[in-house]
């Protein structure tokens, strides 16, 4: 009769924590990557943003940061390849051609995923607009891999060199992060002002590499009729905003939240809202601060009857200075607001409107 061996109890492990050990095979993929939005003569600043945020990783992990640029053939690519080298970029991969002149899925998709098959980056980020959208997710398709979309963090996990993606889920109410353990390369989309944006190092220098493209105009199906620019848009530019003022159901009522346009027509500042306010018809849908709306990064935000719920704080909390105003002094908001009031905005909101336009008049005066 044999003797069952003795097993020792495994040494446990904090709870809610898996380690993955890196996978061997995928060690052929190296670097990381952010795609630079470049249409019609101008780069998208979220492009700069995610070279800021890719230096880090790229630091983390010790290997190359990577920008990549498509357009048509242009002599302001190589500026922009440079430009991306000042803000934090190794090197810079252009792929040029006549039918990458304006966007359209199929040949950017073909492009892109060419570049990532021959060159192999462990991480590919774009930012999180109207175009980098629709190229991650048929990029991420194409190359069989995952791709975790509007990510408010990213990190690299020490224990596997996995990209830890953060992203709200639950309509916002929860954090997750997310991580692609057995696909490369690791994609992610960002949203504009979500990263802060990098201070150009002039003196850096760094390598551009033109990668050969074959595209036929007759094989793409789509054309470009016309080209509506954003300027042309009535839209509020709420991302690109240095101050917001935005109302929230603390307001109580629509014909309260004359008393937040007040404000911001005082102050030169753009009005925004909660998702509830926009939801009651106060405000457009173009207005709304949080993750399903805009994420913002003003030098200053004013939230007047904003609880802070984490769905709208995922929006603004980069904000440079938050002043929150509510009732409700346990309110979440003031837990990172940077200034607090607790009282009635209808009373609080025109009080500051009359003190900073005293304070503006005067300036006038003085200047």
């Amino acid at each position: 009769m044999s003797a069952e061996p003795t097993q020792k109890s495994p040494t446990p492990r904090p709870a809610g924590r898996r380690v993955v050990k890196f996978d061997e095979s995928l060690a052929g993929y190296k670097g990381v990557w952010v795609f630079v939005e470049y249409e019609r003569g101008q780069v998208h600043p979220v492009s700069w943003e995610l070279l800021g945020e890719g230096r880090q990783l790229a630091d983390a992990l010790h290997v190359e940061l990577a920008a990549v640029l498509l357009g048509p053939p242009d002599p302001a690519l190589r500026g922009f390849c440079d430009l991306a080298i000042h803000y934090g970029a190794d090197l810079c991969y252009v792929a040029t051609h006549p039918v990458l002149k304006d966007y359209r899925n199929a040949p950017y998709t073909s492009v892109l995923t060419d570049l990532a098959q021959r060159y192999c980056p462990e991480i590919l980020l774009l930012g999180a607009t109207s175009l980098g959208r629709d190229l991650a997710g048929s990029v991420a398709t194409t190359l069989k891999t995952g791709l975790t979309a509007d990510c408010t963090g990213l990190a690299i996990d020490p224990d596997n060199r996995g990209l830890a993606a953060t992203r709200p889920t639950f309509g916002g109410s929860l954090l997750c992060t997310i991580v692609t353990l057995n696909y490369r390369p690791q994609m992610a989309t960002v949203r504009p002002r979500v990263m802060a944006m990098p201070t150009a190092q002039t003196e850096r220098v760094g390598r551009i590499i033109e990668h050969p493209v074959s595209l036929v105009e007759e094989s793409v199906v789509t054309k470009v009729l016309e080209f509506l620019s954003d300027d042309t848009s009535k839209e509020a530019r709420l991302p690109f905003a240095d101050i917001i003022v935005s109302g929230g159901r603390g307001m109580k009522r629509r014909e309260n939240f004359r008393l937040i346009h007040d404000l911001a027509q005082v102050l030169g500042a753009e009005v925004g809202g909660s998702r509830p306010v926009v939801q009651a018809g106060w405000i457009g849908p173009d207005r709304q601060v949080g993750q399903s709306g805009k994420t913002v990064r003003p030098r200053l935000y004013i939230a007047a009857g904003i609880s802070g719920a984490v769905q709208h704080r995922v929006g603004m909390d980069k904000s440079d200075v938050i002043i929150a105003i509510n009732e409700d002094a346990h309110a979440p908001i003031f837990d990172f607001a940077h200034y607090g009031i607790v009282g009635d905005a209808m009373t609080i909101l025109p009080a500051l409107t009359r003190a900073f336009s005293e304070h503006l008049r005067t300036m006038k005066r003085v200047g």
